[in-house]
């Protein structure tokens, strides 16, 4: 994008106003892109936007929807380890926003979510889209799925309360934080934009946790004859020591559906996928009535990555480790809880292990396993199914075989997580051995908890995949990003592919095409409920897809997958979307939900 010759406003800049401010802590963090569509009442903190873009600063991008924006702050900030921003204008702009956010704070995702009002003094007079406490009051909506929520009524508190907002959505407990700031007082001038603090320091997560639990763990580790590990969603910079850990005292390990991207499907320990859409051989191994020690690693015990709160997890067997009480408190059966910093808990058992003997004096085949034996033979038969319509089984092989082991995937919402979670595997991925001292200590750590997969666990809406994979595309151009939704979601959604467009980001988007909402369905199949409200009609989505400016390319059987050229498309400098018109006979693996609602037949 050409430089502006327009003159620039500096942090010293006679003209500088709050909304400078606003961008000087967010380019302060490293936050390159704020998420929104603007509005009259957001109006200076886009000016503020575009006096920073001229000097390479934090920039906007404009999103479709507002809650696509907040779809793709979630995915930047899944991506980049950073907190993702999102903002909007005040009264329909806000609402819009809402729930995007609210799945970030179920998905504890770090945002700073900013919302415009009408000046002040028009509080209380019917002024258009007002939505104070007189108006239709947003700052009580984002009460509810925001961790720190404040209406900014003076100039002086601007800085105190953008702080408290960053620092909230950044510690553990990780989430949203909501600053709803009038107009008059966004573009108040400032004598400096140069913030007064340097929080970077305080936004690292702190090494502290229970000295005391973690020696009751180093002992229950080390009498421990049959431990197995689950690792869930939030393990993301610890996995390393994990996995190491591991590695050296022989331990099997499943991961939760969210945790499944974080490990590589080649790892020799690695058991398969417990919880929804999981895999027979990860529920044999916590069955198993030898094991004698689970050790539950950042993982929520929500419906989804505790198989239904199952009692082969949740028993007296059972140690949560996790830097969150939230996630703890859905433990009480455990044995122990060990609350800290889950990387530093691991390095220090690794420290312990180095102090002992090793456990056994077993050859460890270090070689990588085949990632296709979580699979039952059913299952690795409907993999090479090659009937037309495409199976959704074959399709997800195909993509694992295919894209490169950079991919980015994003599941949405609806069949598109459970079809991915039980079959996607990417097969070119393959076991990183750790680099570090002597010890095998990573000098390099992850970035972010993202991993190849990402899913929605908790609150869960149809498109977040759609907008979360632009945001995680903003934050990593360098590699292919896949997003896996379905036709309804699309149709929800899919104007945020322009958003690609303009940004000429590497999307693939595979639109899974049965022409219903295929959870619906099946579920009321399952359930023996009546068949109703899931049919949607034909829709020609690459034709959409051309239509925005984006690649649209239509398939039927595994031949149109074989003929694509994937080298070309991960190249390409903009979207492509696939519209896959799948078999829609097939079922997905999604028996947990229908047991946990009671309707399973």
């Amino acid at each position: 994008m050409p430089h502006s010759t327009a003159p620039l406003a500096t942090p010293t800049d006679p003209s500088a106003e709050v909304a400078d401010l606003i961008v000087a802590y967010l380019e302060q963090l490293g936050i390159e892109y704020v998420f929104g569509v603007p509005g009259g009442a957001i109006e200076p903190l886009y000016n503020a936007l575009a006096r920073s873009a001229r000097r390479g600063g934090p920039r906007p991008v404009v999103a479709r929807h507002e809650a696509g924006a907040a779809f793709m702050a979630d995915g930047y900030a899944r991506e980049t380890g950073k907190i993702g921003v999102c903002c909007a204008t005040s009264g329909p702009g806000a609402t819009n926003l809402i729930t995007g956010v609210a799945c970030a704070h179920d998905n504890e995702i770090p945002l700073l979510v900013i919302t415009g009002q009408p000046v002040l003094p028009a509080f209380g007079k019917r002024a258009l889209q007002e939505s104070s406490c007189t108006g239709i009051n947003v700052l009580a909506m984002f009460r509810h799925c925001t961790l720190y929520n404040s209406l900014v009524s003076h100039p002086d508190q601007i800085e105190h309360k953008l702080v408290d907002a960053l620092l909230h959505a950044a510690r553990f407990p990780m989430g949203p934080t909501h600053l709803s700031i009038p107009l008059d007082i966004m573009r108040h001038p400032l004598p400096s934009a140069i913030p007064s603090y340097d929080i970077r320091p305080k936004l690292s997560p702190r090494n502290m946790f229970d000295q005391e639990a973690f020696a009751h763990l180093v002992e229950r580790v080390d009498n421990a004859k049959k431990p197995v590990l689950l690792i869930g969603g939030w393990c993301g910079k610890a996995v390393p020591a994990i996995l190491e850990f591991a590695s050296r005292r022989q331990i099997p390990f499943v991961t939760t559906p969210d945790g499944k991207g974080l490990v590589p499907p080649r790892h020799p320990w690695h058991r398969g996928v417990f919880g929804f859409a999981g895999h027979v051989s990860a529920d044999a191994v916590l069955s198993d009535p030898e094991i004698d020690l689970v050790l539950a690693v950042g993982t929520t015990m929500n419906e989804w990555t505790s198989s239904g709160w199952s009692n082969s997890l949740l028993n007296n067997r059972l140690i949560h480790i996790d830097a969150n009480d939230d996630h703890l408190m859905q433990s009480p059966m455990a044995a122990l809880h060990v609350r800290g910093n889950i990387k530093t808990v691991f390095d220090q058992l690794l420290a312990h292990l180095d102090s002992r003997p090793p456990v056994s004096s077993k050859t460890v085949n270090p070689e990588p396993a085949d990632p296709l034996r979580f699979l039952t033979e059913q299952d690795k038969a409907d993999l090479l199914v090659g009937t037309t319509p495409i199976t959704p089984q074959r399709l997800m092989h195909e993509l694992g075989r295919h894209f490169p082991p950079s991919t980015r995937y994003l599941a949405d919402a609806g069949n598109s997580v459970a079809w991915s979670v039980h079959y996607l595997t990417p097969e070119d991925q393959r076991l990183q051995a750790r680099k570090g001292d002597g010890k095998g200590r990573a000098a390099k750590r992850r970035q972010s908890h993202g991993g190849w997969l990402r899913v929605t666990m908790d609150f869960a809406p149809m498109g977040w995949a759609i907008g979360g994979a632009v945001g995680t595309a903003m934050g990593n151009p360098d590699v292919p990003v896949v997003c896996l939704t379905g036709d309804g979601s699309m149709l929800m959604n899919g104007q945020e592919i322009s958003v690609a467009v303009a940004e000429k980001l590497t999307v693939i988007y595979v639109v899974l095409n049965d022409q219903a909402l295929g959870m619906v369905k099946h579920g009321q199949r399952l359930a023996g409920a009546e068949p109703i409200a899931f049919a949607l009609p034909p829709t020609d989505f690459a034709a959409m897809a051309r239509a925005m400016g984006a690649e649209g390319i239509t398939l039927h059987s595994p031949e149109d997958f074989a003929a694509l050229d994937i080298n070309a498309m991960t190249k390409r400098k903009g979207p492509t979307l696939l519209d896959v018109h799948i078999d829609p006979e097939q079922v997905p693996p999604m028996n947990l939900r229908m047991r946990v609602l009671g309707t399973a037949v």
